[in-house]
């Protein structure tokens, strides 16, 4: 869809719209310099557009998805004089320049940066983070709309329906999310046509670490993607679908009972291959539209150390991930607005670049949070947003290269 203002208000500066601190202060210069050079994509002469500040645009397009492109940079390069030296030589290029200079830097730089930066952030302080000492996290999967090119229906596809097609060509998303904060991390991105949730999940699982808990809906149960995920050293709270076979062994006294799964049904018959589980099953009382039976499976064996209605009520908390991808869609993206790149290399680089806005909104919402001693949940991330936008001229005041994070 098109944008639906040219331009920025009239009177904006720097200091009032353009959050280049906050940007700048989560993603350093120096590391942009570095990924830079790793994938020989550093600005070898000057011009118009160096590649560390086409990096900084690509991620300030994500907060003003209905602005220009060109109304963006010109907001953006007011303060590139404090980012880069009053020496450094940018002035606003037109949109062939600023597509040259998007497709001179491609993806791989975006998604280095998003793996080397975005990470967990909670601390111990952290609100809704844990569960006892498990740092609780979630995976799952969604969708955005790209434009509407010939190039991108090729490379995406779109979604088919009973109804016929979908109006926009999708790409297709996996990641982690850390409850307590919000943080989407570990993400992979891939064709709607060629890259299932499973396929993605795959990738993304490799982001779990001993001491998490994380959760997943039934989609994401198999046999291999379990065992996978479980030797990260993390302990696993995934539902099942109700027709998978899952003898008692064991009954606890909590209600909770020991299986085993089983690759194949082969494999079942003869006991061979068989890892051990725990299960959990209830039913949800008196709550309108909830399933007849729930079934959870979870590493966690002794029921001493997580009884099972702790873990029943818990694995509702796995909802925080669609709470953020509503953030990342609704509210950063905005409603009804597409992904604006014409090409698919382009679109990649523009999803990285929203997965770091992101990234760098829940980061500034942690830091109030703990300083306010409250679960981030209670902040409003619209309201984030347009404090980023705003009024955050104190962050403009320190230099990135001293500062890591938020701290």
């Amino acid at each position: 869809m098109a944008r639906t203002s040219a331009r920025l208000p009239k009177g904006t500066r720097i200091t009032d719209f353009i959050s280049l601190g906050v940007i700048a202060k989560m993603f350093p210069v120096k590391v942009i310099n570095e990924i830079l050079h790793e994938t020989d994509k550093q600005s070898v002469r000057q011009r118009n557009l160096p590649a560390h500040v086409v990096v900084y645009y690509v991620i300030s397009l994500a907060l003003y998805m209905s602005s220009s492109c060109r109304e963006v940079l010109r907001c953006l390069l007011e303060g590139v004089k404090w980012l880069a030296g009053d020496s450094t030589n940018v002035r606003v290029t037109g949109r062939a320049g600023i597509s040259q200079a998007r497709a001179r830097l491609g993806q791989e730089p975006m998604k280095r940066l998003h793996d080397r930066i975005v990470i967990p952030i909670a601390t111990t302080e952290t609100k809704g983070a844990w569960y006892q000492s498990w740092h609780l996290v979630s995976i799952d999967g969604s969708t955005l709309d790209v434009a509407d090119t010939k190039e991108n229906v090729e490379y995406f596809d779109r979604p088919v329906s009973s109804r016929g097609e979908s109006a926009f060509p999708q790409l297709r998303m996996v990641s982690l999310v850390e409850n307590g904060t919000h943080v989407l991390f570990g993400t992979r991105m891939g064709s709607y046509r060629n890259c299932s949730e499973q396929v993605l999940a795959k990738e993304v699982i490799c982001n779990l670490t001993k001491g998490m808990l994380c959760m997943a809906d039934r989609n994401f149960f198999s046999y291999e993607m379990w065992n996978n995920a479980a030797a990260t050293g993390a302990d696993l709270l995934w539902r099942a679908k109700t027709n998978l076979i899952l003898p008692c062994i064991k009954r606890f006294d909590d209600g909770s009972y020991l299986s085993k799964i089983y690759p194949s049904a082969k494999d079942r018959r003869h006991d061979d291959n068989g890892v051990l589980v725990r299960v959990i099953e209830y039913k949800l009382k008196g709550v309108p539209h909830s399933e007849p039976l729930y079934r959870l499976l979870t590493t966690i064996i002794d029921p001493k150390q997580a009884p099972a209605n702790e873990l029943a009520a818990l694995y509702h908390d796995r909802w925080e991930i669609e709470s953020a991808f509503d953030e990342l869609k609704t509210h950063l993206r905005g409603a009804k607005i597409v992904l604006r790149s014409k090409r698919p290399e382009l679109v990649c680089q523009e999803f990285w670049g929203f997965m770091l806005a992101y990234f760098a909104i829940r980061g500034v919402m942690h830091e109030a949070a703990v300083k306010e001693n409250v679960d981030p949940d209670v902040l409003s991330f619209v309201h984030t947003v347009r404090v980023i936008r705003r009024k955050l001229p104190l962050f403009v005041a320190f230099p990135p290269s001293k500062h890591s994070g938020l701290a």
